[in-house]
């Protein structure tokens, strides 16, 4: 795996995806804007873009090993949230489903916790991944979380676990599976569900009642990246089974430089461990 051994952004993309199916280092080529493209098109007509192998073989297997060494230093998190991830709205009638709360269980490295020198940092911050995102997407500018605990994460789900039903807290998000479940663990997500001004409430309302008729869902091969809108389109993980966790690398984009996310939010995700270092922090700059 010497090939990995790169020090620089440009570097670190070349040594890990795999530019002969998917170009990203040259979408200005006729096969790279092409590719472009069809990644276009189907992200405008469908809300979200698939590429499956998109991590060579050998850098799949470094990246899952560096994750998978980290994982035991995570907290297992016991996560309950509604659809929103923010406070319930008291307006809504009792029996509204957006009323309720969804629990999960997951293994979960925040950003603070998976060192700069990582393989998966280092392409998470890699400009050219950036850019692809961004040009996906069709965005004028797009930069990383700035959030200190959203921006990367590392999530792995057990045997038995699922994802609950959310949107994310910001509008692009970019999945890369890095361990697949040896059953179950599918993506599924109603693709658009909400704008910024309305949401289909009776789609949304046929899902949560269990109804996944009009849901996508598909299952992915180890080293797949999927880019889609986290913030308006409903989405979380079936069941895992069998023996294998299935972890996964989350990576957050945002149109707003240096946008992070409320301390409320950050603590129903990451629970105590986050919420100590916040108490922690207003504590030392009230004595200051």
């Amino acid at each position: 795996m010497s090939e990995i051994h790169q020090n620089t952004e440009t570097d670190i993309v070349l040594s890990l995806v795999d530019l002969s199916r998917y170009p990203i280092a040259d979408l200005e080529s006729p096969e790279g804007s092409a590719f472009l493209k069809e990644c276009q098109d189907h992200m405008e007509t469908h809300g979200w873009c698939n590429l499956d192998g998109f991590i060579r073989a050998d850098a799949l297997a470094a990246l899952a090993g560096e994750s998978n060494t980290l994982l035991p230093t995570a907290d297992v998190l016991t996560i309950k949230r509604n659809i929103y991830q923010g406070a319930i709205d008291p307006n809504l009638p009792e029996s509204d489903p957006r009323r309720r709360e969804y629990v999960h269980v997951a293994q979960q490295l925040a950003d603070d916790q998976i060192p700069q020198d990582t393989l998966i940092q280092k392409l998470y911050q890699s400009e050219l991944l950036t850019d692809f995102v961004r040009r996906v997407q069709k965005k004028q500018v797009l930069y990383r979380c700035a959030d200190e605990f959203q921006a990367l994460n590392v999530v792995a789900l057990h045997p038995g676990s699922w994802h609950a039903w959310h949107y994310d807290t910001t509008e692009c998000t970019v999945t890369l599976l890095l361990q697949a479940a040896e059953n179950g663990g599918d993506f599924a997500f109603l693709p658009n569900s909400r704008t910024d001004e309305t949401e289909d409430r009776e789609a949304v309302d046929r899902l949560l009642s269990g109804d996944m008729s009009h849901a996508r869902k598909f299952d992915r091969g180890a080293g797949t990246f999927t880019l889609f809108r986290g913030g308006y389109s409903l989405h979380g993980v079936t069941e895992v089974l069998g023996e294998t966790p299935r972890v996964t690398a989350i990576m957050t984009y945002d149109e707003q430089e240096g946008r992070v996310i409320s301390d409320d939010i950050n603590v129903r995700i990451y629970g105590k461990r986050v919420e100590k270092i916040l108490a922690d922090r207003a504590a030392s700059q009230a004595n200051a």
